[in-house]
């Protein structure tokens, strides 16, 4: 992608020489991630790394929305999902968090608005997180009987253990204020266009190998093993295989009754 701006299915993408500016544009579905999505996001990150001059990716929603994380209606479309299944999704959604820590580029999740579940998930495996003061994060996994398995790694590694036990068990979102003072956000501000042009501006000062060999770097220094990986996909894989998760997305989807009023 040379410049201007591609539609993906689930994305749009504006190219500049030295950044991609890459939306969440599933509007229907309050920019809910799903496989789709995950691959166009791949794809994405693929045309920054071919791109010699590219040394920002700035993802963002619309509207209000970052993300709600994983898509629900798909889930109860798809019927019974087995343990493979599940554990290959878990694998899919991962393996693109991961990517985020490790792709040589400078990452930048940009938040204004709600970031739920795995969107919190993207945020928190991104190099830096601006967000609006209207922003809020939560993880509302173990209301659906689920954990934020894949998530947790990425968050821990980014606000501490603390914050990020609180966020899982109480399921209550945080403000962007609070989500600054735990380091979840970077920079928060009403306007994030002046913090953008600032590290636009300090990153063209940089060879683009060292963004990659400094991220490269700090891996080494906070490393998320193999171990870690497994462990998240095949917890994730045990409950949403299971009745439970399964009764409350069905009475959700198809009754719109809360999660915590379906059968335990």
């Amino acid at each position: 992608m040379s410049g201007g701006t591609v539609s993906y299915q689930t994305l749009r993408v504006r190219a500049e020489p030295d950044v991609r500016w890459v939306t969440l544009h599933r509007p229907d579905r309050q920019n809910s991630i799903n496989a789709t999505l995950l691959a166009e996001l791949h794809a994405a990150l693929d045309d920054a790394e071919r791109a010699p001059g590219c040394r920002l990716v700035v993802l963002a929603g619309a509207d209000g929305i970052f993300s709600t994380g994983m898509d629900l209606t798909d889930t109860a479309q798809a019927g019974d999902t087995t343990t493979a299944q599940a554990r290959a999704a878990g694998e899919q959604f991962f393996g693109l968090l991961k990517r985020l820590t490790t792709v040589p580029r400078v990452v930048v999740s940009c938040v204004d608005g709600r970031a739920i579940g795995g969107g919190v998930g993207l945020a928190a495996a991104s190099d830096l997180v601006y967000a609006t003061p209207r922003s809020t994060f939560s993880l509302p996994e173990a209301l659906w009987g689920l954990l934020p398995c894949c998530v947790l790694p990425f968050l821990v590694r980014r606000v501490g253990f603390a914050p990020a036990q609180s966020m899982t068990l109480t399921t209550l979102p945080i403000g962007a204020a609070r989500a600054h003072d735990t380091h979840l956000v970077d920079e928060l501000a009403e306007d994030l266009e002046p913090a953008l042009r600032k590290l636009r501006v300090r990153l063209s000062r940089l060879a683009p190998e060292v963004i990659g060999e400094a991220k490269a770097y700090l891996q080494r220094m906070w490393f998320l093993s193999a171990e870690t990986e497994r462990t998240a996909v095949t917890e994730f894989a045990r409950l949403m295989s299971g009745p439970r998760v399964r009764d409350r997305v069905d009475g959700y989807v198809n009754g719109q009754a809360l999660p915590w009023e379906a059968r335990a």
